[in-house]
């Protein structure tokens, strides 16, 4: 269980409108390590399109604070061709690290029709380069719509593989229905696979809604540690914007919400009063570190929050 609160930090990293892939926003943190003191997190800004695109800033830790050191020059992936699921924008939402590559899991950006705004598929790409640049495994989706998921909003996966089952594990976002052309409802689903490429979903809904008016469950983060999965979540409800949330498993497919509030919003007029959303949790040190978005899908950037990793 969770202990005692975060202390926020503050904004790290901002838009660069010198760089044509992130003339605003910098959205939904995804975490690689590199080494010693050294991370990089890959997020998505925005270019003059308002088209998501995906790039990193790396940044080092040193007595508990993060330093940015510096940006990428070029997206290390694009959106994807006319047509395709992802030709709109692409967000990443997970990094596996094999031996001979890293995967990259991300959220594919489709404009809307006349019936629903917009569509969110999960797709995958590989590097072999040490993850300055990705290459996508299919031009297709990695999550197909199926009979038992018909919705066009199967996206933000996360992936961990586990060595006790000896497969890899997927916290995924499924949409249940649209309430009108602007309104989806989602919830988080599981699915397994061997290879990281072909997955078995099976329906499973890991966190549901906790009432008729929560209408989203978004962007699970998921850690495995002291034999526990720790799962931190966005939801948002007709008449709340988004909060972070957080739950426990113990098999990594039942899950109890613990916490709702697991990060308050900031004070009035902050870059997160209104809303805190998108969390990705890692540990370094005798801490833990939050990296987040706030108001406005991170129209201002990432901040950071930290706490003693004591639980």
């Amino acid at each position: 269980m969770t202990n005692e609160t975060w202390t926020k930090k503050g904004l790290i990293i901002y838009p660069q409108i010198n760089k044509k892939w992130m003339q605003s926003h910098a959205m939904i943190p995804t975490i690689l390590y590199l080494q010693d003191n050294l991370y990089r997190v890959y997020f998505s800004g925005r270019d003059c399109h308002n088209r998501s695109i995906i790039g990193y800033a790396e940044f080092e830790i040193l007595n508990h604070e993060i330093n940015v050191l510096r940006y990428s020059d070029k997206p290390v992936l694009s959106i994807g061709d006319r047509g395709c699921f992802d030709d709109n924008g692409v967000t990443p939402s997970s990094i596996v690290v094999d031996k001979e590559s890293i995967y990259m899991f991300y959220i594919g950006w489709n404009s809307g029709n006349s019936t629903t705004r917009m569509s969110l598929i999960a797709g995958l790409a590989r590097s072999f380069n040490k993850g300055l640049t990705f290459d996508r495994v299919s031009k297709a989706p990695l999550l197909e719509r199926t009979d038992r998921e018909p919705y066009s909003i199967l996206t933000a996966p996360f992936v961990l593989y586990s060595k006790t089952k000896k497969i890899y594990e997927m916290w995924y976002v499924s949409c249940e229905g649209w309430k009108n052309k602007d309104l989806p409802t989602y919830n988080i689903k599981y699915a397994y696979s061997s290879d990281c490429v072909n997955w078995t979903r099976e329906g499973k809904i890991c966190i549901d809604f906790l009432n008729k008016n929560e209408t989203a469950l978004a962007r699970p983060y998921v850690l495995h540690e002291n034999n526990l999965y720790k799962m931190w979540f966005s939801h948002k409800s007709l008449n709340q914007t988004y909060k972070i949330g957080y739950a426990e498993s113990v098999d990594g497919i039942n899950w109890k919400r613990i916490n709702n509030n697991e990060l308050s919003t900031g004070d009035i007029d902050q870059w997160d009063s209104d809303m805190v959303e998108y969390s990705c949790v890692f540990n370094h040190g005798d801490y833990k570190f939050m990296l987040y978005n706030g108001n406005e899908y991170g129209k201002n950037g990432i901040g950071y929050a930290v706490k003693n990793n004591i639980s």
